[in-house]
């Protein structure tokens, strides 16, 4: 099975002004691209090659032999994830199901946006900050470079890629402002929803 890069939800000039297209053309056009084919070459001929991207995030995790496969194919998740985590004209309070479970487990948005947001900015070099389902519980949580919830077997239903590749071009050093841009206009709910069943 060949691992492939999948379509953007949405044209590359859509996250505008808060994710503008030159910064999707290096994130998506190569970066993640990047991933994919070294993912693919790494993986050519062995047992691997047949296994979907979780399959190969499972079995290579914490493997020193497979340090290379494991990252390259934690980030063509991750990314793939980080793309649906977000919509034009996004952001703002959560809806359905999800805003119940987050006003119980929170104790409301302001304290969930307030961990989420303090995850993405104490996250030292680069990483992720997610919002997870644990034990039937919310949780936000951290990944350093490109470690994912999936390989330990929590749910991820949101994340916010903090590589600087993220948000550089559009924001040079200033994460938060980029954090507060993804909160604000980015966040696609429905996909929150749709992880959370």
């Amino acid at each position: 099975m060949t691992i492939t890069l999948p379509d953007l939800p949405y044209g590359k000039d859509a996250l505008a002004p808060h994710i503008s297209s030159k910064t999707l053309d290096f994130h998506y056009g190569k970066h993640h691209s990047a991933y994919v084919a070294n993912l693919n070459k790494l993986i050519e001929g062995t047992a691997l090659s047949s296994d979907t991207i979780e399959d190969i995030i499972r079995k290579t995790v914490n493997d020193a032999g497979k340090v290379g496969i494991f990252n390259n194919a934690a980030q063509v998740w991750n990314h793939t994830f980080y793309w649906q985590s977000m919509k034009p004209n996004g952001g703002g309070l959560p809806t359905g199901k999800i805003a119940e479970k987050i006003d119980a487990d929170f104790k409301g948005y302001d304290k969930f946006i307030e961990q989420l947001k303090n995850a993405g900015l104490t996250q030292f070099g680069s990483g992720w900050a997610w919002l997870v389902l644990k034990n039937n519980k919310l949780e936000i949580m951290k990944t350093s470079n490109a470690d994912t919830p999936i390989a330990h077997g929590i749910k991820p239903l949101l994340t916010v890629d903090v590589w600087e590749h993220a948000y550089y071009l559009d924001y040079q050093n200033g994460r938060g402002n980029y954090i507060d841009a993804f909160i604000n206009n980015l966040v696609n709910w429905e996909f929150v929803n749709s992880n959370f069943v």
